[in-house]
């Protein structure tokens, strides 16, 4: 077959849905790989926060991208579009179709369409906010992001620095915010089939799920994990939900209860602004996270 009969399969959604569990069960049942769209999976560091799938749940399906960088290396959207291209032409050697599972919108993004294409941002700008950001804190910086671009702030993560400091320094260089040049019609022709399948549940069985998924995570050693973690926490791998919550604790801001709250709260928004970026794709046709009966039905039906 030619490679252009070749199919990827997007299985996309937010935190503590059930991306994992199906997606196993989808490629043993065509025989096929899974690729991780995670952008925290990727560092072997970070286990217990990430949510990874165990050997065990693994179940014998080769994972690609978990645990393949450590905190210690710079991995970015624009490399893991490569590196994901170029493995992608090696399954597709075993293949007619390959899983592609995670819930980093912009990771997604970047493998089915390309990057965006950014200006060079003059080196004073990015300075400049890293001083703003050590003087002020986080929460200039998502002050800063609402009011120069509200539709972006309604997805980025927001507990992320790194990526608040990117559009408040391509605003100040440009004029434009991270919104404009992320509608403008850059998108590539991939040499292979594409199908999104998105999934979701009910808010409040969601929300549950998720604050049951963080009690879980404490009892493995989350808090523990985090500790072993705090002298890197500065790292970008680090900023992120799971993990800056803990090192506030860890700080003295705020005792373990608070952090628990948080790292909850946190939790449940940013699946609330996965969704928010996933819906905003037309191509993705929904499903209840469930309902596996109707998605291996209309996943035949797309690839006959």
């Amino acid at each position: 077959m030619t490679k252009k009969s070749k199919t990827i399969v997007i299985l996309a959604g937010p935190t503590a849905v059930g991306k994992t569990a199906l997606s196993i069960e989808l490629a043993k049942k065509f025989q096929s790989e899974i690729i991780s769209a995670d952008s925290r999976q990727f560092f072997k560091e970070m286990e217990i926060g990430t949510a990874k799938p165990t050997i065990q749940e693994m179940d014998g399906i080769p994972h690609h991208f978990v645990n393949s960088h450590s905190i210690h290396e710079e991995y970015n959207v624009g490399q893991f579009e490569k590196d994901t291209l170029n493995l992608l032409d090696v399954l597709f050697q075993k293949h007619d179709i390959v899983f592609v599972v995670g819930g980093s919108g912009l990771y997604v993004k970047a493998l089915c369409e390309g990057i965006d294409e950014m200006p060079a941002i003059p080196a004073e700008i990015r300075q400049k906010l890293n001083v703003e950001f050590e003087q002020h804190g986080i929460k200039y910086l998502q002050k800063q992001v609402f009011e120069s671009d509200p539709e972006y702030f309604d997805i980025v993560d927001q507990q992320n620095p790194q990526r608040l400091i990117r559009a408040l320094e391509l605003y100040r260089a440009t004029g434009k915010n991270m919104s404009f040049y992320r509608s403008q019609n850059n998108q590539v022709e991939r040499s292979f089939h594409i199908i999104k399948i998105g999934l979701e549940r009910p808010r409040e069985e969601l929300y549950d799920r998720i604050n049951l998924r963080m009690d879980q995570m404490i009892a493995e050693g989350l808090f523990e994990e985090a500790k072993k973690l705090y002298p890197f926490k500065n790292l970008n791998a680090l900023q992120t939900v799971g993990y800056s919550e803990i090192f506030g604790f860890l700080d003295g801001k705020y005792d373990r209860e608070e952090a628990v709250r948080l790292l909850k709260r946190n939790s449940r928004r940013y699946a609330k602004r996965q969704m928010t970026w996933f819906k905003r794709d037309s191509e993705f046709e929904w499903f209840q996270a469930d309902d596996k009966t109707k998605i291996i039905s209309f996943l035949n039906k797309k690839l006959s």
